[in-house]
């Protein structure tokens, strides 16, 4: 009986803080992990936002050349597009 009281009371007293301070800092771990995972995951969608922004940037100005092209009754289309062609060759 003596025994069984001595185990519990070493369990109680140092096994139990021991084991919860290890979890404690396995959490800790994780949590900062995690953290690190999200900040990461951020960084690469705000990076995509940006190229997604500048291609549609492109893509209007593209468009407006297109407009302009259209609505100028006095260019020649044809040498335009060629133009438009050419320099789109040489970026």
């Amino acid at each position: 009986m003596q025994e069984w009281f001595i185990l519990a009371f070493f369990m109680i007293v140092i096994g139990l803080p021991v084991t919860l301070g290890i979890g404690g800092e396995t959490f800790k771990r994780w949590l900062r992990h995690k953290e690190t995972m999200a900040a990461t995951l951020n960084a690469q969608a705000a990076e995509k936002a940006a190229q997604y922004a500048a291609h549609t940037d492109r893509l209007e100005q593209r468009v407006r050349v297109l407009e302009r092209i259209v609505t100028d009754k006095g260019i020649a289309v044809a040498h335009e597009i060629e133009r438009l062609r050419d320099d789109h060759q040489l970026n």
